[in-house]
This record gives structure tokens, C-alpha cells and sequence, in this order.
């Protein structure tokens, strides 16, 4: 039966967060075979990697780039939504990330919790689209903290989709953990319940995979290699290791913070501008749905964000931008080059960006 006590850190100091996942080994899968896998339905996304390679020298310039613009806006709310969980009532506040883009955001958080004056704990654990949250990892937190302190940490919301998954599966099989809050930097969904705002920003850590998330794969869902009362899986990217950037993100990230804390005011997610968001989000998809005679939902990406992922991982068809000509988009840019894709240039566009990705059958 796995425990805490087989719990680790990835690449991250050991304060910073305990991620419950088990350790995996498994082959990977080209994007190509597993893209199309997915959409026939013969296997699950969650059951497969694909490899994870060093970025090129260009796309990091871009990545450093996107970093120097957009750290401040990162630092300033990291501190509105530390100083929101601060308030909270409590003996402490349990930090619970999705991996893997709500651990950066977490490890910045029980940091800045921490100069707060708040007693904070961070775990990472897993979230699959049409699998839920892992229980047993939830479990194991459960018998050490109340579940009233437990607050559920995602970088950003795209469509929604986690959010409903992190609802679904809570109200079935954790029900004291129903009313735990989710935070992110920016919910372009309207669906979170502590938001920094919804602008489609950069989010620095959402430009890179594993050398940004404390060197874990993505997480895995399958009987091959999880068992009965295991976390999900993850494999440990160890081959990426020279190339890690997990630790100096946070602590470059966290001067940010710290330069933002003082004048910070507390996070406060306005019910209208929720709701607004969560209107234009569900117009939005279902106009590219038309758009690209696309059956499928989950195949649309909206968000600089979601984009990112998209292409870095799967088999993108279109992108859809709002103006090539901004900087945050430059990473998107070259991704989009490397595979391809000339951009569709949308002014309208209610996002900085937004992807679809490849069918390969049906729909």
C-alpha cells in the first residue's frame, strides 16, 4: 500500500512540495501514435507518454524572454492570492497542486505563505481528465490534515474541463473535500473560485514541461505499471536533469513576489467578472467548434496557456492568434513554425491564443 513515506520532492528542495506520485518505468510513444491512439479510442491519454526532449536553443530564448516580460504580473499575484489564503481561518492551509502546472504556482505560494506568518504544507498530485483525482494520494493527505484546510492549486483554467473533473470526482469520493476551494493565477473559464483575474497572460512556467515542473513526467494512469492502493504514476525525466530550470524558476520568481508582497491587496474573484468569463469561455468554444467543423471539445485549446501545452504535446491542426506582432506569443510562434502551422490572425479573438488540435478519424 503506498504512503507518504514513499512521497518525494522531483528536483524542487524538499519543503517546497511533496509530490504523491509512484515513480514509474514505461515506453514512450511518438506524439503521432499517440494522438492517434486517443482518438479512436483505444487508449486512454493517460495511459501513455510521449518523450520529453531539451527544448532548442531558440525556443528558450523565447522562454526567457516571456519571463522577463511577464515576471512582475506573476509576482503580484502570487502575493494577492497568498495574502487571500492567509486569510483563510485554520490552523494551516493545505496546498494541494495539480501536477503538473499547478506546482511551480504552489511552490511559490507555501513560499510566500511562509514569509506571511502562515503555517503551509504543499502536496502535488494528480488529476485526470475522465479518471478524477487520485484518492489515494487524497487519502493519505486527509489522514494527516483537515480537510477544511485543503485548497486545490492550478496555474490556469482553459475550458474548464479539470475544474468539472476536480468537481465530479470530489462530490463522489471525497465529499468533506467538496467545498475546497480551487485557485489559479488566471481563470479564463470563470469557474475557480480565487482568481488573480481572467487576462490570458504568460504564465512563464506554462512555456515548458518537466525542466519547469521538478523533473515529473506528466502523470499515468495505467494497470501496467499503478496498482491496487498506488498513486498514479509519473516517470522521473532524470535524463533532462542539466537542463533543469525547476529550482531557479521559483527562486527567481519569488523576488517578484517579495518586491509585490507590501502593496499587495487580498484576492477577491468577483462573482460578475466569474460569471462574464464563464460566458464568453462557453460562446468561445462553441464558435470554434463551427469554426473548424471539429466534433470534439476537448480538441480545442483556448488560452496562451492551453495553446502552449498543445503543441509542445500533441498533434496541432490550427492556431489561432490574436496578434502575431506581441511578444508573449513568441514561443507559440516558433512552436507553430517548427510543426508547420501558419497562424490564423484573429483580432476578434477573446484570448491571446488558441489551438486545435489534429483529427486523425471521426469528428
Amino acid at each position: 500500500m503506498t504512503h507518504l513515506a514513499s512521497a518525494f520532492s522531483g528536483s524542487y528542495a524538499p519543503g517546497d512540495v511533496t509530490f504523491l506520485l509512484k515513480p514509474v518505468v514505461m515506453p514512450t510513444v511518438d506524439v503521432d501514435t499517440k494522438e492517434a491512439e486517443i482518438q479512436s479510442g483505444r487508449r486512454h491519454y493517460s495511459e501513455m507518454l510521449s518523450p520529453e526532449e531539451p527544448p532548442p536553443p531558440a525556443y528558450m530564448e523565447t522562454f526567457r524572454r516571456a519571463f522577463d516580460a511577464n515576471r512582475a504580473r506573476v509576482g503580484r499575484d502570487v502575493a494577492s492570492l497568498a495574502k487571500a489564503l492567509a486569510d483563510r481561518p485554520g490552523r494551516e492551509v493545505v496546498l494541494v497542486s495539480l501536477a503538473r502546472a499547478g506546482t511551480p504556482i504552489g511552490v511559490l505560494l507555501r513560499r510566500t505563505l511562509e514569509i506571511l506568518g502562515r503555517s503551509a504544507v504543499h502536496y502535488s498530485v494528480s488529476i485526470i481528465r475522465d479518471r478524477g483525482l487520485d484518492l489515494t494520494a487524497m487519502r493519505a493527505i486527509l489522514a494527516r490534515h483537515t480537510a477544511s484546510d485543503v485548497v486545490f492549486i492550478d496555474g490556469w483554467t482553459g475550458k474548464g474541463a479539470i475544474r468539472g473533473e476536480l468537481s465530479r470526482s470530489t462530490a463522489r469520493d471525497c465529499p468533506e473535500l467538496a467545498a475546497a476551494p480551487l485557485c489559479v493565477l488566471s481563470d479564463l473559464a470563470g469557474v475557480a473560485d480565487l482568481a488573480a483575474g481572467d487576462e490570458d497572460y504568460v504564465i512563464p512556467s506554462a512555456i515548458l514541461n518537466g525542466i519547469i515542473s521538478g523533473l515529473v513526467s506528466r502523470s499515468v494512469l495505467s494497470d501496467a505499471v499503478v496498482g491496487p492502493g498506488d498513486f498514479h504514476g509519473c516517470v522521473v525525466l532524470d535524463h533532462l536533469a542539466p537542463h533543469d530550470l525547476s529550482r531557479w524558476y521559483v527562486d527567481a520568481q519569488m523576488d517578484d513576489v517579495r518586491a509585490h508582497l507590501d502593496a499587495a491587496a487580498p484576492a477577491q474573484w468577483d462573482p460578475a467578472r466569474r460569471e462574464e468569463a464563464a460566458r464568453v469561455s462557453a460562446a468561445f468554444v462553441e464558435d470554434m467548434l463551427a469554426r473548424t467543423g471539429v466534433g470534439d471539445r476537448n480538441r480545442v485549446k483556448p488560452g496562451i496557456g492551453e495553446a502552449t501545452r498543445a503543441l509542445l504535446r500533441r498533434v496541432p491542426h490550427r492556431l489561432f492568434v490574436r496578434d502575431a506582432g506581441t511578444a508573449d506569443l513568441a514561443h507559440l510562434l516558433t512552436l507553430a513554425a517548427a510543426k508547420g502551422i501558419t497562424p490564423d490572425i484573429d483580432p476578434d479573438l477573446p484570448y491571446g491564443a488558441c489551438a486545435i488540435i489534429k483529427t486523425l478519424g471521426p469528428g
